[in-house]
């Protein structure tokens, strides 16, 4: 109980003292320059504009923030599986073979992300299967 008591509280005055210390800095000088403000600005009306897009192109809001958010999904998923595809043989032919009563664990992992990464690949082209044949 004492040490939880200690630990809150040091974690406490860390997060205050870097609170504290952000705002000084913060008034010295600003967070980003214009380049990169500029680019974020530039990457926000892409993105506004893509999503717009797909609310056309579907004809509604929600089908349209829905497409959207599972094409990200799927680009992105892409990476994640793959490296945990990675991390599951390595967890298998490495580790596995020295901790035998791991070995099973690796190939579950890379069995899940697999899984995955069919889910998430297929789930856009089912919605908007859906979505334009089943809709009516």
């Amino acid at each position: 109980m004492k040490k939880g008591i200690i630990i809150v509280t040091i974690m406490v005055l860390i997060m205050g003292i870097f609170l504290i210390s952000t705002s000084v800095n913060a008034t010295e000088e600003r967070a980003i320059d214009e380049k990169t403000e500029s680019k974020i600005v530039e990457l926000k009306e892409n993105t506004a504009s893509s999503l717009e897009d797909y609310k056309e192109k579907y004809g509604s809001d929600v089908y349209g923030t829905v497409a959207y958010i599972l094409n990200i999904v799927r680009i992105y998923s892409i990476p994640v599986c793959f490296l945990g595809i990675a991390i599951g043989a390595i967890h298998q032919y490495m580790i596995g073979v020295r901790k035998l009563d791991t070995l099973e664990k690796g190939m579950a992992f890379i069995v899940t992300c697999v899984t995955l990464l069919i889910i998430c690949q297929v789930l856009p082209l089912a919605f908007a299967v859906f979505v334009k044949f089943g809709r009516g």
